[in-house]
């Protein structure tokens, strides 16, 4: 089970999956975090998420989630403590070094999509693999297309795969990006509000690509969402205090 620093309790609401690998996905030590002349917005003994595993995390506004994915995926580092992601320190880490371990090993779903405008809907959803060759595993272009164009088929948008990304409804552009962070089955899933913008039945689809994605390919799954309803599909629930 997770452990937070009192004030940000973890609440176990599922039972723990089986012990995987030695190494965690996510290991967090004494972790301090501030913005500049202000008062820490995060304070945590300690975090521990296995390979496998998934992590629900809810909280007001202001209580640090997205701090918290931002120093999960190296974009910021803590004054303080320990980030270990698969066995690797971020905190003893160059920002370059953690540019391209995230590029191998995190697929991040970003709460306004930060899609490319002057590309399709594939190219857009081929990019983490085109940047960085470690994220594809060896795999051919036509294999990595192909599993593109099968997660858009998942997620009910196989047809736009040609569109411009412009052309997307705000739902339509939720499930692109998702399906860009799926690609390459990183060991990381990073989700911030994934779905914020989708109806009942497009949420419940999407809810059932990501977490059968995650499972199949044995990626470990953070996940930011203001819907407690959510909450059953994962391992570990916590929740963040202002």
């Amino acid at each position: 089970m997770s452990k937070i620093a009192p004030g940000i309790p973890t609440i176990p609401i599922i039972t723990d999956l089986a012990a995987g690998p030695e190494v965690p996905a996510v290991h967090i030590k004494d972790l301090v975090f501030a913005y500049p002349k202000s008062k820490p917005i995060l304070n945590i003994s300690e975090l521990l998420l296995k390979k496998g595993e998934s992590l629900f995390l809810h909280g007001p506004s202001g209580s640090g989630k997205t701090t918290l994915l931002g120093i999960l995926s190296g974009v910021l580092q803590a004054q303080k403590g320990d980030v270990l992601i698969l066995g690797r320190n971020f905190s003893r880490m160059s920002s370059h070094k953690r540019d391209l371990f995230r590029g191998s090993h995190i697929g991040y779903i970003f709460q306004m999509f930060n899609l490319i405008p002057y590309m399709s809907v594939l190219d857009n959803i081929l990019l983490p693999c085109r940047m960085n060759s470690l994220r594809c595993k060896n795999q051919t272009h036509s294999q990595i297309t192909k599993e593109a164009v099968d997660l858009l088929k998942s997620l009910g948008i196989a047809d736009t795969q040609n569109k411009p990304v412009t052309s997307l409804s705000v739902g339509q552009a939720q499930r692109v990006a998702a399906a860009r962070a799926l690609l390459g089955s990183p060991e990381i899933i990073i989700a911030d509000e994934p779905t914020s913008a989708l109806d009942t039945d497009h949420r419940a689809a999407f809810m059932e690509t990501l977490i059968s994605g995650c499972k199949k390919s044995g990626s470990s799954l953070i996940f930011v969402s203001h819907d407690h309803s959510l909450a059953k599909n994962f391992t570990h629930y916590t929740e963040l205090q202002k």
